[in-house]
């Protein structure tokens, strides 16, 4: 898996060698450099870790308020939380996918953690739409609305499964990019979205609040 934890890394050995070529060099596309900064901030380089994290920082902050909704009272200590887990997951990171991606991976899973531990805490779950929406146009408060609900549902379902199914369906990612992220097969992650749903199918059948607000059927695999 990508995500696991391996160590810490050497920051006495550690160090970035330039490649001597004959030809003439060409610039770096924005994802092979910010791989090499996450390589470099892996070893222990503080700037590259400080410059890292103000990258992957603005991703990290939307996917906890996907995962949490906007007004979520740990929304912020979340946010702060992956970024930290993060920085002590570099050393794992193969430099297979964008470290944004590899962040929003962790932001994933932590916001679901926080807002495990705070339903738990509170033995509620609310399921409003967020205030900032009140005056945008119907459609607007409708998705909010719905985005509300899965929410709430997403904490009955294994992590895996969450986890999937809100890097699908509340972040838009590409299937094969939720496999490369994660390390799993992409037919593995095929399957759990398919579970994912399918529990959540059940869950609405058996609530007619949830049936009238939420219609999975539209969602694509």
């Amino acid at each position: 898996m990508v995500c696991h934890y391996t160590g810490v890394a050497d920051h006495e050995t550690a160090r970035v060698v330039p490649i001597v070529s004959t030809e003439t060099p060409s610039a770096a596309s924005p994802r092979s450099a910010a791989i090499e900064l996450a390589r470099t901030a892996a070893a222990g380089d503080v700037r590259a870790t400080r410059r890292l994290l103000e990258l992957v920082a603005p991703r990290v902050a939307r996917t906890v308020r996907a995962v949490m909704g906007a007004r979520h009272a740990e929304v912020e200590d979340a946010a702060q939380l992956a970024l930290i887990g993060f920085v002590q997951a570099l050393p794992s990171f193969r430099g297979e996918c964008d470290p944004s991606q590899f962040a929003a991976r962790i932001a994933v899973r932590t916001a679901g953690a926080v807002r495990r531990r705070a339903r738990t805490r509170l033995g509620t779950l609310d399921l409003s739409a967020d205030v900032d929406t009140l005056e945008a146009p119907p459609e607007e408060i409708e998705s909010a609305r719905r985005k509300a609900f899965i929410r709430g549902l997403l904490d009955g379902l294994p992590e895996e499964q969450s986890e999937v199914l809100v890097l699908r369906i509340m972040l838009g990612w590409a299937l094969k990019d939720i496999a490369t992220t994660s390390g799993a097969p992409l037919n593995t992650v095929r399957s759990r979205l398919r579970l994912a749903k399918e529990a959540l199918r059940r869950r609405i059948a058996d609530d007619p609040v949830l049936a009238e607000a939420l219609d999975l059927s539209e969602v694509e695999s």
